[in-house]
């Protein structure tokens, strides 16, 4: 799989295939770009659709660097090491799409980028500034670092624990990132492109999808069936980001295997 070196000498693993109209993928907390977006065949839709597909996974995730130093996490590193792949990849225009964590990313990224021109957030809700306060992020990091699950008494922190166990992440880099300085706080009105809110029905993590929605003009929602785990996986979920993008004129056609 390519990789490239971004702005503070990280290494980014990347998949970049298809051509046409570029989409930019960015993960979920604890997961990589195999987990959300391959194995729930986004990629696969995305192509079949005609888009070039650039999925990273972010650092401290997957197949990238995984420093366990926080401050290698802070002062907006993962949206700038988004911009540092379109900068490698000599991208002009694409869409974004991110869930979770990706989603927070794609917040902070979008107003401070113009090459994005819409932006799905998958998993996202009203709640963005409760999901990303200090005492909730260290709570994670106490769980991840935790000598024995068994003692992790914060069920939300006691489940990101589960999963980055099953998913073999380094859950050190995780608690590096969960105790990193904040970036500043998500402000949802930023966002003045394109914008759809994806959510499942069961997602009780982020809160009201329609209500973030309300707060970006001219959002719009969609309700999906699953949890905050499991939403990405409704096949409607994959139809939805296919329909978003396609209703969004303005992105430049481009072939995949840039700048290696």
């Amino acid at each position: 799989m390519p990789t490239f070196t971004s702005f503070d000498g990280t290494e980014i693993d990347y998949d970049d295939v298809g051509a046409g109209p570029p989409v930019l993928l960015l993960h979920g907390f604890a997961a990589d770009r195999v987990a959300n977006w391959e194995q729930p065949k986004v990629i696969a839709a995305l192509v079949e659709a005609g888009h070039r597909v650039v999925a990273p996974d972010a650092r401290g995730h997957g197949r990238s660097g995984k420093p366990h130093d926080p401050v290698a996490y802070s002062k907006l590193a993962m949206p700038r090491d988004a911009q540092a792949l379109l900068d490698h990849l000599g991208i002009g225009s694409v869409h974004l799409v991110g869930y979770s964590m990706g989603s927070i990313v794609s917040t902070k990224l979008a107003p401070m980028d113009d090459r994005i021109r819409s932006v799905v957030l998958g998993g996202a809700g009203v709640d963005f500034e409760v999901v990303d306060n200090p005492k909730r992020r260290q709570a994670i990091a106490d769980a991840l670092l935790a000598d024995d699950p068994s003692t992790i008494t914060n069920p939300s922190a006691a489940n990101f624990r589960l999963f980055a166990d099953a998913t073999g992440a380094d859950k050190e880099a995780l608690a590096a990132i969960q105790q990193a300085e904040p970036d500043p706080p998500v402000d949802p009105g930023a966002l003045t492109i394109p914008t759809l809110v994806l959510t499942g029905d069961g997602d009780d993590l982020v809160g009201s999808p329609r209500e973030l929605a309300a707060k970006i003009p001219g959002a719009r929602v969609q309700v999906v069936h699953g949890d905050h785990l499991s939403a990405v996986g409704d096949p409607a979920f994959r139809r939805a980001v296919v329909d978003f993008v396609a209703s969004v004129p303005g992105v430049e056609p481009s072939a995949a295997g840039g700048a290696a």
